[in-house]
């Protein structure tokens, strides 16, 4: 007899994120993990509700070619996860989808009956995305070189 424990509430949380591909995000997915009344931010958007999360979602899977998160830890207090990761992805409009872009960031998750209320992701924008364009890449990444 198998007898395989249920998984928590952030082991989901990062079974959801393997398992997104490029292609459309539904909200099917997204309710096991998040409560209706989500509120979400990035350094780029903000949405409020499981229906804006997951039309977020869905317009950026749906124009990734490549995508792949590799969690390294997870902190769990409480109601509160912090969960430390590595997205690698390729997208056909950054550098024409040639290369593999890897930005490292933390997701701070609050909890609510192990559904998540509030998930806030923080990461550096400008390796995300800004990095990549043209002219402002470079101008972006002079200005880290100074600063360091």
């Amino acid at each position: 007899m198998n007898t395989t424990a249920p998984l928590s509430p952030a082991e989901r949380f990062i079974a959801l994120y393997e398992q997104l591909q490029p292609g459309p995000v539904t909200r099917a997915q997204l309710e096991s993990v998040y409560a209706p009344h989500i509120v979400f931010s990035d350094p780029l958007h903000s949405v409020r509700g499981l229906d804006q999360l997951t039309q977020y979602f869905d317009g950026l899977y749906r124009n990734i070619s490549d995508i792949e998160f590799e969690f390294h830890r997870t902190l769990n207090k409480d109601s509160e996860t912090i969960a430390h990761w590595t997205m690698h992805f390729r997208h056909p409009r950054i550098l024409r989808g040639k290369k593999r872009i890897s930005v490292e960031g933390t997701s701070i998750l609050r909890w609510q009956d192990d559904l998540i209320i509030a998930h806030q992701d923080i990461f550096d924008a400008g390796a995300l995305l800004y990095e990549h364009l043209p002219v402002l890449g470079w101008v972006i990444r002079k200005l880290k070189e100074r600063m360091q």
